[in-house]
């Protein structure tokens, strides 16, 4: 017969009486030990059940000196992250991740000085086990800072400036932005494009820089010379995107293809294109970077560079985890291939 419930949160002490075994197995079971026999397991996990028992995380942490939650920090505004698609796949991939361990994600938009001070008080061993970073820009102190508290950090991206990645406590995962970058222009020169135009992502991080790079790689290896004023700016937006596009269709009415940094800026360049009574691809072919949902619905399908975006995120949480475990966690850049994708615009 099945015994009631204890008034008000059952104890420890109460799970090990209906399981049948002593105090010490139920602790193992419950932190997941593999020091405890099936049998045993079984006993417990059933007793938790029937009692509703729910672990006290706090005893918990003073126990394994961890707190089971890592952070997510993102240095973009909170419309930008919710809005583009690239942080929804991060974030997937990093969830699929930590789903099978007891680890908690807590995300953190750290884009303005005051949330910037808030989310680095918190920032700490004794309220997380470890951090990931997206969206860094310029010369940024703060994976130095979290790895000088002693906390693994893991970075989306390779910074604009020049963490210490040989720390031991910094990883970056980045994808083949330089290479992906390359093989879309070089795809546009295949086609007999000549006057190729580059809207270019932020300069003060490792993404932008790198998808430049790959734009006058391949314009340098066709022996075709890198007019400066072909080059435009944004900072990955659609609005940028469409902005960078009338600035460079004015200054240069006859170029005939464009290679854009990121989808998004390739959705805001169409549209423009399509205001100067441009076609696509016919008189202007269009590139982008990422291959999100969104390249399949602009009109026509935009051909673009498929970034690994949820794999991208999976690897962050795979390597933040074994660093949280004292494991090994390999070199301190990982890249992921990218491929083109041909559609379309071009």
């Amino acid at each position: 017969m099945q015994r009631a419930r204890s008034a008000g949160r059952p104890t420890l002490d109460e799970v090990a009486a209906r399981a049948g075994v002593g105090r010490g197995t139920v602790s193992r079971v419950v932190n997941g030990s593999p020091q405890v026999s099936e049998a045993a397991r079984a006993a417990v996990i059933r007793a938790i059940e029937e009692l509703g028992y729910v672990p006290n995380r706090a005893a918990r942490a003073l126990v394994t000196q961890r707190t089971d939650s890592v952070a997510l920090v993102v240095s973009e505004s909170e419309e930008r992250v919710f809005a583009e698609p690239f942080f929804a796949g991060i974030i997937r991939g990093i969830n699929s991740v930590l789903l099978e361990t007891p680890m908690q994600l807590w995300l953190a938009m750290a884009q303005s000085k005051r949330e910037r001070e808030r989310v680095e008080h918190h920032l700490t061993r004794q309220h997380v086990d470890g951090v990931l970073l997206m969206s860094l820009h310029g010369a940024d102190r703060l994976p130095l800072l979290l790895a000088e508290r002693g906390l693994p950090v893991v970075i989306c991206g390779q910074p604009g400036g020049d963490p210490d990645l040989d720390s031991g406590t910094v990883s970056c995962v980045d994808a083949d932005n330089g290479g992906g970058a390359k093989a879309a222009v070089a795809h546009l020169l295949a086609q007999g494009r000549r006057r190729i135009a580059a809207i270019a992502g932020p300069q003060d991080m490792g993404v932008g820089v790198l998808r430049l790079q790959g734009y006058r790689d391949a314009m340098a290896e066709a022996n075709v010379r890198v007019d400066e004023s072909l080059i435009a700016y944004g900072d990955f937006s659609e609005a940028s995107g469409a902005g960078a596009m009338r600035t460079l269709l004015d200054r240069h009415p006859d170029l005939d293809a464009v290679f854009c940094a990121s989808d998004l800026m390739a959705v805001g360049a169409m549209r423009t294109l399509r205001e100067y009574g441009r076609r696509i691809p016919a008189d202007v072919a269009v590139v982008g970077f990422e291959d999100s949902v969104l390249a399949r619905q602009t009109d026509p399908p935009l051909t673009t560079v498929h970034q690994p975006v949820e794999a991208m995120g999976r690897e962050m949480a795979r390597l933040l985890v074994a660093r949280i475990k004292g494991e090994p966690a390999g070199p301190p850049l990982t890249v992921l291939d990218t491929h083109l994708v041909v559609r379309a615009s071009g």
